[in-house]
């Protein structure tokens, strides 16, 4: 009897199929384990994909806390767990990546009605280039290990080696496979896909980790360094680490060796910096896999960045850019002196408190014009977005938390000395105006476009002709209504016309600025551990920490932030 009954047809399933669309065979319906008993195939395939998504979070998760533990007990435990076997786990999550997005771009990818969507809103241009510029140092970044290591192959692990010629083919794998596939909405092997990718966010992540700690490494071994020239009169050893250890390695008097010495320390952030767009990227991805997008034939028309219409803003981001380099070179050539000069913090501090201030002001004023302006928001769904306020966030707490601890340890020692009040106005200012500049491109962010004259005059045309058309008013009806029209639009343009172009000035104005307050931090520039104020509060280890995971994600921020104030320059 009970199999006779589960045999029988349900009525329920028969009205839901019939009223499914005719053309179901390019609609793949996710399935999942967990739910095979659901009444409606539309109910089963919302319930499989937040079964396939947490499904693949909780693989994510595991390898993240894996890998985790691996590199924490490298710092803390010298002796069970080395670098070389951290290298080991991760070489083996790279080579597993490689066969998931080789299998991607010749499998997946290429099966009939995979791609039937694209997410116009992903993968932009700025941040693809952002993939194949921070990608590319990578690689130059693992070739001059991979000769640094082989100059010194007496004294190194042979590990040290494999490991970059692996992370060569990853990263030259994963860029041509984000260039190609960001957009993608993919429509089958929805779990398979999910784990995939959630496997090489995790990597990415662990890869960003143990950059972050290594970086920690090399800023000691540095410092170190300049105290050994100090005390021998720059007959310095050079201390590399091997696993955990910090072994004797003298580096041969060869230019070679010097250049791949140097050029590794130079190229160190970008590769921290390529691992955090990755992350952002396959993030979207994982969000659009089984995403149907609504009205596929409606072409998404993108207005173009164009400089028109903005006179100050490149003005004066252009002279806030040179006055940036000219106080950037001078610190690089008086900080990597043997006795860094008080005056060289002086100048660096005083061009951040002119800058940050207007900065913070222009941000207000953008705001403020938004609220103004009254232009109707955009409630659509869209994963790009919501990732870019997340990480705008998120990033921003880097330099915020670093600013907090440095204004307990300047208020804590001397407030009153000339360098700790400059020190101290500068961290109160950077949270001022991260604050700012995130409220501003926030609300910029969830404005609708605004329409350029010819083309909203055009769809007013096209509209009063569809109703001519429809009501067959007229000719004397359809000019008064276009007549009516045309001066409606006049008068609402020349209303809003300074304020759109108010804010295409700030816009652009905050992209120099950030371009330049990018720059600085990344090639080097870091008065808040060099000054030696707030080493000397928390000392040596603590502070170590809290900068190395702070200036990241402050220079992370710095980069996301162009992209988001060039969309709302854009949609402005």
């Amino acid at each position: 009897m009970s199999d006779k009954k589960v045999s029988r047809p349900c009525h329920h399933c028969k009205s839901k199929s019939a009223s499914a669309p005719t053309d179901t065979s390019k609609i793949h319906y996710e399935k999942f384990w967990l739910y095979r008993h659901c009444s409606s195939v539309q109910q089963r395939d919302r319930q499989a994909q937040k079964a396939g998504q947490l499904f693949s979070g909780l693989l994510a998760m595991n390898v993240v806390f894996l890998g985790s533990a691996f590199i924490s007990s490298m710092i803390f435990n010298k002796v069970a767990i080395t670098l070389a076997d951290v290298w080991i786990l991760l070489s083996i999550l790279k080579v597993l990546c490689l066969f998931w997005i080789i299998y991607y771009l010749l499998g997946i990818s290429r099966q009939p009605h995979a791609v039937l969507y694209r997410d116009s809103h992903a993968g932009a241009i700025w941040i693809r280039g952002s993939v194949l510029l921070f990608g590319s140092c990578s690689i130059l970044l693992n070739v001059f290990q991979i000769g640094y290591s082989t100059i010194l192959v007496h004294c190194k692990s042979r590990v040290e080696i494999v490991f970059p010629s692996i992370g060569i083919l990853f990263i030259c794998t994963q860029a041509y496979f984000l260039w190609h596939h960001s957009k993608d909405c993919i429509q089958v092997q929805h779990n398979f896909t999910r784990c995939g990718l959630m496997v090489t966010i995790a990597t990415n992540l662990l890869l960003w980790l143990l950059a972050v700690t290594n970086d920690t490494l090399h800023m000691e071994i540095e410092s170190q360094l300049r105290e050994v020239e100090r005390r021998f009169a720059g007959k310095a050893l050079l201390h590399i680490p091997i696993g955990n250890e910090t072994t004797l390695c003298t580096c041969p008097n060869m230019t070679i060796c010097k250049v791949f010495q140097k050029g590794y320390i130079l190229l160190y952030p970008f590769n921290t910096e390529y691992c955090l767009v990755c992350c952002s990227v396959l993030y979207v991805m994982w969000k659009n896999v089984g995403r149907r997008i609504s009205h596929p034939h409606i072409p998404h028309t993108k207005p173009k960045f164009k400089l028109q219409g903005v006179v100050f803003g490149p003005l004066l981001g252009t002279s806030a850019v040179i006055i940036g380099a000219c106080v950037f070179m001078i610190y690089q050539i008086q900080a990597t002196s043997l006795v860094p000069s008080r005056q060289v913090f002086v100048i660096y501090y005083s061009y951040y408190i002119v800058l940050l201030p207007v900065m913070s002001v222009g941000a207000m004023i953008g705001t403020i014009i938004h609220a103004l302006e009254k232009k109707e928001l955009d409630t659509l769904k869209n994963p790009t977005r919501s990732l870019d306020v997340v990480l705008l966030m998120g990033a921003a707490l880097g330099q915020i938390g670093m600013s907090y601890f440095s204004i307990v340890a300047l208020v804590a020692t001397d407030p009153r000395d000339l360098l700790n009040s400059l020190a101290l106005s500068y961290s109160v200012l950077i949270i001022f105006q991260n604050i700012t500049q995130n409220i501003f491109v926030i609300d910029g962010l969830h404005r609708r476009r605004a329409t350029p004259p010819g083309k909203e005059e055009d769809t007013k045309e096209e509209q009063n002709h569809e109703a001519y058309s429809q009501r067959r008013v007229s000719v004397l009806e359809l000019g008064q209504e276009i007549r009516k029209a045309s001066l409606s639009y006049i008068h609402t343009y020349s209303h809003l016309s300074w304020k759109r172009r108010v804010l295409r000035e700030i816009s652009f104005f905050l992209v120099l600025c950030n371009i330049i307050l990018w720059v600085m931090p990344t090639f080097g520039a870091h008065p808040i551990f060099e000054n030696g104020m707030e080493r000397s509060f928390y000392g040596y280890s603590t502070w170590f920490v809290i900068v190395n995971f702070g200036l990241p994600l402050g220079v992370f921020y710095r980069m996301h932030s162009v992209g988001g104030l060039l969309e709302v320059y854009v949609t402005a």
